[in-house]
C-alpha cells in the first residue's frame, strides 16, 4: 500500500524580510527516492529545515506520514543527513557516539543505551563498512567516512522519510556506490527519501522522481516526466547543467 510520506502544502519561508521559499508544494510517496535540485541559493536547504521543523514558516503546513509536523518529530519519523559544512567535526565525539544519537528517541530521558540501542549502532555501521572504526573521533574519518557516519545514524534511527542534503559531495567512489546501495535498499523496503543533489547522472541514475527548485517548487513528479530540458532551464535561469557520462560507479 502507498503511503503519503511527505506533503508540504503552500509553504513560504522568509529570514528577516527575504524570501526564501514562497508558495511550495510537493508530494512524496512511499518506496520512492526523490531527487530535489536547484542552484545554490534556490532554497533545498531551506526545505530541508522546513520540513524538519528547524524553521517556521510563514504560511503553509508540512505532513509527515499524515501526521502534524511536530507530533511526526515526537514519533522520529524523519531522519536528517547535513551538509558536511554545518558539523562541527572538532567535537570530541566518536563515531559509535554520533549513530547512538539516532536512537535518542527510543530512550528514556536519561539517554541510557539499552541492548537494542547498541545492536542498531552495531548493524548501522556495519551497513555502511564502518564498524572496525567505531571508537575514531569523528573529525578523523575522511570525507567519504563522515558521510558514513551520519547516514548509519539515520539508518540507527529507524525514520520511515530521510532527507539528505548533498550526501555525495566531497566522497571517494566506494562511500558514494556504498550510499546509493543503501538508498536503493531503504526505498526497496517501503522507506522515503528526498536528496539534494548537483550532479544530474545521480538523479537519472536512480531517483525515480525529482522536485526542481528555484525559490518555489517548479515542478515535481516522475523523473521521466519532469526531468526535462525545458524544466531544467527554467530550474538553472536558462543554463542546462551538463551532465557526466555513465552512472554511479563508473569512476575507477
Amino acid at each position: 500500500m502507498t503511503i503519503e510520506r511527505i506533503a508540504v502544502d503552500h509553504l513560504s519561508v522568509d529570514y528577516n524580510g527575504s524570501v526564501a521559499i514562497f508558495d511550495a508544494s510537493l508530494r512524496l510517496c512511499s518506496g520512492s527516492i526523490c531527487g530535489l535540485v536547484g542552484m545554490n541559493g534556490a532554497g533545498k536547504s531551506t526545505l530541508f529545515k522546513a520540513v524538519m521543523g528547524f524553521v517556521r514558516p510563514s504560511c503553509g503546513h508540512v505532513r509527515i506520514n499524515g501526521m502534524a509536523q511536530g507530533h511526526a518529530q515526537r514519533q522520529h519519523a524523519v531522519a536528517y543527513v547535513p551538509q558536511s559544512e554545518s558539523v562541527d567535526w572538532n567535537f570530541p565525539v566518536s563515531v559509535a557516539e554520533v549513530v547512538m544519537m539516532g536512537r535518542y528517541g527510543a530512550m528514556n530521558l536519561l539517554r541510557i543505551p539499552r541492548r537494542q540501542d547498541h545492536a542498531a549502532v552495531r548493524s548501522s555501521l556495519e551497513r555502511v563498512e564502518l564498524w572496525p572504526l567505531r571508537k575514531r573521533q569523528i573529525g578523523e574519518l575522511s570525507g567519504g567516512q563522515r558521510k558514513r557516519a551520519f547516514f548509519a545514524r539515520a539508518l540507527a534511527q529507524g525514520a520511515s522519510v530521510l532527507l539528505l542534503d548533498e550526501p555525495f559531495s566531497g566522497v571517494d567512489v566506494r562511500s558514494e556506490k556504498l550510499i546509493v546501495e543503501l538508498l536503493l535498499e531503504l526505498k526497496r523496503r517501503g522507506r522515503s527519501v528526498l536528496v539534494s543533489t548537483h550532479d544530474m547522472a545521480h538523479v537519472t541514475g536512480f531517483c525515480d522522481q525529482v522536485v526542481l527548485i528555484n525559490k518555489t517548487v517548479l515542478a515535481y513528479g516522475d523523473t521521466g516526466e519532469v526531468f526535462t530540458p525545458e524544466n531544467l532551464a527554467r530550474t538553472f535561469g536558462g543554463s542546462v547543467p551538463e551532465q557526466r557520462d555513465g552512472g554511479v560507479g563508473d569512476s575507477p
